[in-house]
């Protein structure tokens, strides 16, 4: 069961809110997850990113690889 680390979409139409999960790679975007680790609001102009550093790290420890997307918001917000 390959983990990937990627946004799920939320919100209304053209209001998105994004959550950061790890997720089953077979699994579809907005299906099921594993754990949220954080939400990404793009609408915002700041503090706009919000991830809990431990639970991400703990993941990526265990062998999950983020998306690109996931991959620049967490160095964004200052884990890795």
């Amino acid at each position: 069961m390959p983990v990937v680390l990627r946004l799920t979409r939320r919100g209304a139409k053209k209001k998105p809110f994004y959550r950061i999960v790890a997720a089953d790679s077979r699994n579809p975007r907005d299906g099921r997850f594993l754990e949220v680790l954080g939400t990404y609001d793009p609408l915002k102009t700041e503090d706009n990113i919000k991830v809990d550093a431990d639970k991400a790290m703990a993941w990526i420890k265990k062998g999950a690889q983020p998306s690109q997307t996931v991959a620049s918001l967490l160095k964004k917000a200052g884990v890795e």
